[in-house]
């Protein structure tokens, strides 16, 4: 699949986004990456029939995988979990919810779940906004959006006092998904921001006076708004937990992110405490998990026992499509729908929809 091929792709609606029958169906047709046009149809297509009526009297799917290996076993579980999901509508929030995805220790999965939780989102018919803050600008590069120099980014809106509104682009593969790009002159903003006036809100109040644009113009109001952090724990990222009224913090299965994790927490009690008495963390997602470690299985248990509440039932796994998706401009979601880490963050995103 060349570059301009895969940039081309669009979304299938969430209903059959990944579905169990666009894995087994007699349509697919052999690729790289993501749907081709028929296996698109044909999940589309076997959506509409249920799981107690197939066609002309066949078992269905599920009832007819053999499960007595362990890849048999395997597959079972994967189809049974797409099946759940087939059909969900994700509720709308009340008022529009703001995550601060952030760990400072890097590795960890925060861009990859931004984005990918992100498009999951949208491509259930939500409004959704990404705003990169890392100079790196790895998520405006896995949402298609162009952040080269000369792109007016989330820097001269931190800095120059620059409208969200005139910074802010539609990602080509979705829909509902925008994206306020990064730029490398965000690696000099935290010395800058240091001589501004209320340096620590500048992107809160951004947020805020975009949301009146919106409303103004008679669009409709973001559902959700996703900050995509640095690792580090300098201005940019306080930036982020001052807009944010929620935290998701995606945790690697290995020791050393559980080290990390502490000093994280530390520092969100003093934002909570001196800046933003609102800020919560909601949500913690294990990332990179290999079922086949005694150490990642450890590590999830122990997660688990401290933030029973915050931690999500879904896990998202080492895959190979969702490093691979980044190279073709695209989430995973887009990339390859009916992949294991996609099903993964499909089902992150509507558990956190649903809380």
């Amino acid at each position: 699949m060349t570059s301009s091929e895969a940039s081309a792709q669009r979304i299938p609606p969430f209903v059959s986004l990944g579905s169990a029958r666009s894995v087994a169906g007699p349509g697919m047709a052999p690729g790289r990456g993501g749907n081709h046009p028929r296996s698109v149809a044909g999940a589309a297509n076997s959506a509409l029939v249920s799981r107690e009526t197939t066609p002309a009297g066949r078992p269905n799917i599920i009832d007819a995988i053999d499960d007595s290996s362990p890849i048999a076993r395997e597959l079972a579980h994967e189809t049974k979990r797409r099946e759940r999901l087939m059909g969900r509508k994700l509720p709308r929030p009340e008022k529009t919810r703001i995550f601060t995805v952030s760990n400072q220790k890097g590795g960890v999965g925060k861009t990859t779940t931004t984005v990918n939780i992100a498009a999951a989102l949208a491509a259930a018919g939500l409004n959704v906004l990404v705003i990169d803050i890392d100079p790196q600008g790895n998520a405006s590069t896995a949402l298609g959006i162009e952040h080269h120099a000369d792109v007016d980014s989330i820097y001269d809106v931190l800095i120059n006092d620059v409208a969200l509104a005139d910074v802010v682009a539609q990602c080509p593969d979705i829909d509902k998904l925008i994206c306020a790009p990064a730029t490398i002159h965000l690696a000099g903003a935290e010395i800058e921001l240091v001589s501004l006036v209320a340096r620590e809100q500048r992107l809160r109040r951004a947020i805020d006076v975009y949301a009146k644009t919106r409303e103004k113009n008679g669009e409709e109001r973001l559902d959700y708004i996703f900050i995509d952090c640095p690792p580090s724990l300098g201005l940019l990222t306080v930036n982020a937990f001052c807009a944010a009224n929620e935290v998701l913090i995606p945790i690697q299965c290995e020791y050393y992110a559980l080290e990390g994790l502490s000093q994280l927490l530390k520092n969100i009690e003093m934002i909570q405490k001196h800046l933003n008495d609102e800020l919560v963390v909601s949500t913690i997602l294990l990332t990179m998990y290999d079922g086949r470690t005694n150490l990642a299985a450890q590590v999830a248990a122990e997660v688990r026992t401290h933030f029973p509440e915050q931690v999500l039932s879904a896990v998202v796994p080492r895959s190979v499509r969702i490093s691979e998706a980044p190279s073709y401009q695209q989430t995973v979601m887009t990339y390859d729908p009916s992949s294991s880490g996609a099903l993964s963050y499909l089902e992150a995103a509507a558990e956190i929809a649903e809380r």
